[in-house]
């Protein structure tokens, strides 16, 4: 091993598998809190794991595993189920952590220098949308959040200022980040808009999006969430679509009367 840098520089290795540097884990644990149950099972996993190899997005992305696997780097990437900022003195470095898919995930660690981060820095800030909380303001800027209730243990977070969707589980205490595409074509189709102008701009969203109702953005976050699951969604009580359904004949029936 070399001897630390005196500019307090990352040693580097390409020799795999290997075990995650001490600042590696303390940073990935920033993100995945353990007083939240769905994180917790994630820092479990990891202290079990070593980096079988770089990712496929390079510097920074590492694939983690259980020693003696062979890393997967082929596959589509899964959904991530944890982000954050940290803000040091001299640089600033994104954490994503993304679902364990065969045992194996895919975690960032990125410079916005392109370095490698360091074993020794001056850190300002740091926050995590790992940490929101239903009626709190966004971690990332203070700002206002939009909740929408999609069931008894759902909301979907709306952070207009930043452009961010996620949505919070409070079985499992998790925020997943929601890609806004998908999402914004369940909700087109919901609202049976058809102009390509509109249909197929889904950066419009967080301009419009006072514009929709809870309903609208509830049926549609559910549509979207049977294609792109993210989160276990009650289903409609039976005896609220039974009394639809009265309801529906009932006035069928006046009608003809």
């Amino acid at each position: 091993m070399q001897p630390k840098s005196t500019r307090m520089v990352a040693l580097s290795t390409n020799s795999y598998p290997r075990k995650l540097r001490e600042k590696e884990r303390e940073l990935l644990d920033s993100v995945l809190p353990v007083d939240r149950p769905g994180y917790k099972k994630y820092c479990d996993l990891i202290e079990s794991m070593v980096v079988l190899a770089e990712g496929r997005r390079g510097k920074g992305n590492f694939v983690l595993g259980y020693e003696g696997d062979i890393a997967d780097i082929n596959s589509p990437l899964a959904p991530v189920i944890a982000y954050g900022i940290l803000q040091a003195t001299h640089d600033q470095f994104s954490i994503t952590v993304r679902e364990c898919v065969a045992e194996q995930i895919d975690c960032e660690i990125v410079s916005s220098r392109g370095e490698e981060v360091p074993d020794h820095f001056e850190e300002k800030r740091r926050w995590t949308y790992s940490t929101w909380l239903p009626n709190s303001p966004s971690p990332a800027t203070g700002s206002p959040v939009r909740g929408v209730s999609i069931d008894a243990n759902v909301v979907l977070a709306i952070a207009k200022e930043e452009r961010r969707l996620w949505a919070y589980d409070s079985a499992t205490g998790m925020n997943h980040l929601v890609p806004i595409t998908n999402f914004y074509n369940e909700l087109m189709l919901h609202k049976s808009i058809r102009d390509p102008k509109i249909a197929l701009k889904s950066g419009l969203f967080f301009a419009d999006c006072d514009k929709y109702t809870d309903a609208e953005l509830r049926m549609s976050f559910i549509a979207y969430n049977k294609l792109k699951p993210k989160v276990q969604v009650s289903p409609v009580e039976p005896v609220l679509k039974e009394r639809g359904l009265k309801l529906f004949v009932q006035n069928i029936f006046r009608k003809k009367r």
